[in-house]
């Protein structure tokens, strides 16, 4: 069964990305933390170990914008 995303979101987790990509969890964290560094193509804050990546810029690079 399909999980369906809330669109009032403002910030997807880590989880989220994992499934909008279809990865695994180690590969969803590794990339995170690679894009977290560089800060392209998209922003990724965290906190403590937590990721957290506004919906918008992430959408926009998901649709090649």
């Amino acid at each position: 069964m399909a999980e369906s995303f809330d669109i009032s979101k403002k910030v997807y987790d880590a989880e989220d990305i994992q499934k909008l990509l279809g990865i695994g969890r180690t590969k969803a964290y590794e990339f995170l933390d690679e894009v977290y560094k560089k800060q392209e193509p998209f922003r990724v804050i965290k906190i403590g170990k937590v990721y957290r990546i506004p919906c918008k810029p992430f959408e926009k690079w998901l649709c090649g914008e």
